[in-house]
């Protein structure tokens, strides 16, 4: 959009140019959460910055590395507006990449923020991120938690003929998170204020079309300074939800549909509503790609989940609250699964104990850690013994509840 849209990264060493600087996207694979992550390169996303999680990742032990996002440190983000008096997020680059950053021009992120920024019928102003949310989002999130993302979201991307230049879906979910750190900053900030933001890797971007389960683990989500009103709605969610009896709950979701060319979304609203029985038959659609079950993912997914267990097993006093856990892996069918005019399901499996985490490319990865506490934490006034009881519970759960599904089949 005209007023809040132009994002542009510059570099602390020529602030006054802004060519010398890198262009934020929307980050078009946020499957949940509430705050907006954004791309600041193909292997960086970047989020505002929140201390308590800045010293996570600090002081993250080490066994817990390959289970979590690389950090790459912080930048600084501020409001400029431009001669025609267009804002722009602004940020100084990391030193090593004081070089411009280019975007290609066929991004999918790029092509959907010059689609946004003409949505208003090419005049600009301040309300054109409130005429998309009004004229392309009108149904709320919690009336939609299934999407059809090339319906809903890819027709923003069609030229003039009405082709489409990107055939790659979006995320709405993200979207709508990027949207409303925009309008927020653009509403409620100085224009000079600065923010601090965080840089962690990019972990889906190895894959062509990252299939996605983000998973809010254990059976508490409130952190130990929620408020009275913010514990009790949280607790009410837990005890509505597979939360409570499970120690996991599905807060988002995107799968590739082979058949369809694009991604099925599901959101949280989803996720709170599902029984035992519905969450089991949730993770089984995350492993299906619309032709077939990918059961040689489970083996790999297991036993990665089981390598995690072991690890939060072993660190005493960590709680890891409203904490989120992603299973991710590529929804593009392996050269070597169809290699010879095989169908898939008639490939050969890799053998047991082979390397088939690698040919599955399945990763396990924890997000979200603003409310983690841990002994020596700064500023903490509860401390806890032993390993975090309820995350371990939804562990347990989750990984036989794969079992089951690997064994049915």
């Amino acid at each position: 959009p005209s007023s809040c849209g132009h994002m542009v990264v510059q570099d602390s060493t020529d602030a006054g140019d802004a060519r010398a600087g890198v262009q934020l996207e929307p980050f078009l694979h946020q499957v949940g959460g509430h705050l907006s992550v954004m791309k600041y390169d193909e292997h960086t996303v970047c989020k505002p910055l929140i201390s308590r999680e800045q010293r996570f990742y600090e002081s993250l032990p080490l066994a817990m590395k390959r289970f979590t996002p690389q950090y790459k440190g912080t930048i600084t983000v501020h409001l400029r507006k431009d001669s025609r008096g267009h804002l722009s997020l602004v940020a100084n680059p990391l030193k090593e990449n004081r070089g411009p950053f280019k975007v290609s021009t066929e991004s999918a992120a790029v092509a959907l923020w010059q689609t946004l920024q003409q949505t208003a019928g090419g005049s600009g102003g301040a309300h054109t991120l409130a005429q998309w949310r009004h004229t392309q989002l009108a149904h709320s999130l919690k009336e939609r938690s299934e999407f059809h993302l090339n319906t809903q979201v890819s027709s923003l991307v069609e030229d003039a003929n009405g082709n489409q230049a990107e055939r790659r879906s979006f995320n709405p979910w993200g979207l709508q998170c990027h949207q409303a750190h925009l309008t927020r900053l653009c509403t409620e900030y100085p224009e000079n204020q600065r923010h601090r933001f965080l840089l962690l890797e990019n972990v889906v971007s190895k894959y062509k079309y990252p299939c996605i389960l983000d998973l809010k683990m254990g059976t508490r989500q409130h952190g130990d300074d929620a408020s009275e009103e913010k514990k009790a709605r949280h607790m009410r969610k837990c005890a509505q939800s597979t939360s409570a009896c499970l120690g996991v709950r599905i807060c988002g979701m995107q799968v590739y549909q082979i058949d369809k060319k694009h991604f099925l979304c599901k959101d949280k609203y989803y996720g709170r509503k599902l029984s035992v029985e519905g969450f089991r038959q949730a993770l089984h659609q995350f492993l299906h790609d619309g032709t077939r079950l990918r059961t040689e993912l489970l083996e790999p997914i297991q036993r990665q989940l089981r390598a995690l267990l072991s690890v939060i097993r072993n660190q005493s006093s960590y709680r890891f609250y409203s904490s989120s856990l992603l299973i991710i892996y590529d929804g593009q069918e392996l050269p070597e699964r169809t290699s010879g005019g095989l169908h898939p399901p008639e490939a050969p499996q890799p053998a047991h104990g082979s390397s088939s985490e690698s040919l599955s490319k399945v990763d396990v990865r924890m997000i979200d850690f603003a409310h983690t506490t841990y002994k020596g934490s700064w500023n903490e006034h509860t401390t806890y013994d032993g390993p975090d009881p309820g995350y371990i519970f939804g562990l347990e759960n989750l990984i036989q509840i794969l079992q089951d599904i690997q064994e049915g089949e």
